[in-house]
């Protein structure tokens, strides 16, 4: 979840001088209209909503993991990484696969380390849950799977590791969607104490900087993430079973190390690894994206979340942002699989 914190939700549009010069019936509506009915057309094929499964997962060695991913789409598609976040899953984005596959994307949606049915080659690699050391596990699978450049897309811990990649290595980003915005932070950051009630926001921050905390987590993941389920999407009316399928990714047995450590490196309360320190040293700066960017927000994200307006100056390339309604909370890809697809074809085609 966002380290920046703001309780209010405004929706924010940036709009670049190409888009604005742009008439009604040139290229920007083309694409617009493309769009559209690619996402009609998935919901006409049955392909838009109601997945409880993917096609049967594919493993890859890359860096420091065998990393369990879902595929979907065609093999020479335009390459699209979707990244979920804590404590969620790759069915985050289990209605959102098939809209873009049906599209005509290739669709790679990997468990992150400490998730599913992803390892760590070596016993002997730290379980370190630092912001660099996910965004270079996702530039070592882009890399084993001999992807280029990608559309990256994510939310949560998975929308700060697609902004890093779009800040730092853009080359391989063909567009960004990233729900809450810009979400790179830094310890240094972090040591600035906020206003009390944005602190209680994030209780389980400080829980997980106690012993009892790891403890109390290791021993009630499921009911623990169950709870922050609710409480993010408070109008989310999930079933048993829909939390139950991604509840099991939380069974990986470098889970609670890996959210516990992430928890606690963001306050400074644990330490990385050199090998990161060039990166981090980087985002400590809080570079700016220039890759084209569509971010959303759900209208009703009950979890600390920054305001469109505080970060849109960070991108500086092609931008929009989007307000997504209904009742839609911070799982936003599962509860809103349509706009989100949408943000993806439409970025890429910004």
């Amino acid at each position: 979840m966002s380290d920046q914190i703001n309780q209010q939700r405004r929706t924010f549009l940036g709009a670049t001088a190409m888009g604005l010069a742009l008439a009604p019936f040139g290229l920007a509506s083309l694409a617009s209209a493309q769009t559209s009915k690619a996402v009609a057309a998935a919901v006409k094929q049955g392909t838009a909503g109601g997945h409880t499964s993917f096609k049967p997962l594919k493993h890859v060695k890359a860096g420091v993991l065998d990393v369990a991913y879902a595929e979907d789409g065609p093999a020479n598609g335009k390459p699209v990484l979707l990244l979920h976040g804590w404590p969620y899953d790759i069915y985050s984005f289990v209605d959102v696969a098939p809209i873009l596959a049906a599209a005509g994307y290739r669709v790679i949606v990997p468990y992150l380390r400490g998730y599913g049915d992803t390892h760590f080659l070596s016993a002997d690699t730290k379980r370190n849950g630092q912001q660099a050391a996910l965004a270079v596990d996702a530039i070592a699978l882009l890399d084993a799977l001999k992807i280029d450049k990608a559309v990256v897309a994510g939310f949560d811990w998975g929308a700060r590791t697609a902004d890093i990649l779009a800040a730092l290595w853009p080359e391989r980003c063909k567009a960004l969607v990233s729900v809450s915005g810009y979400l790179i932070g830094s310890q240094e950051l972090n040591r600035a104490p906020l206003p009390p009630k944005a602190e209680l926001q994030w209780w389980y921050q400080y829980y997980f900087a106690t012993e009892r905390g790891q403890a109390g987590y290791a021993k009630y993941t499921h009911d623990f993430a169950r709870l922050i389920w609710q409480s993010a999407s408070p109008q989310w009316a999930f079933d048993d079973a829909t939390f139950a399928r991604s509840a099991a990714a939380l069974d990986n047995p470098d889970q609670v190390a890996v959210a516990i450590h992430n928890y606690r490196w963001r306050l400074g309360l644990a330490e990385g690894e050199s090998q990161y320190d060039a990166v981090e040293k980087k985002l400590a700066a809080l570079p700016t994206i220039g890759v084209p960017t569509i971010t959303l927000e759900g209208d009703a994200n009950g979890a600390p979340h920054p305001e469109p307006a505080a970060y849109a100056k960070k991108f500086t390339g092609k931008y929009e942002h989007r307000l997504v309604t209904g009742g839609i909370g911070h799982n936003l890809p599962q509860e809103a699989p349509e706009a989100f697809a949408k943000a993806v074809i439409d970025a890429d085609h910004l």
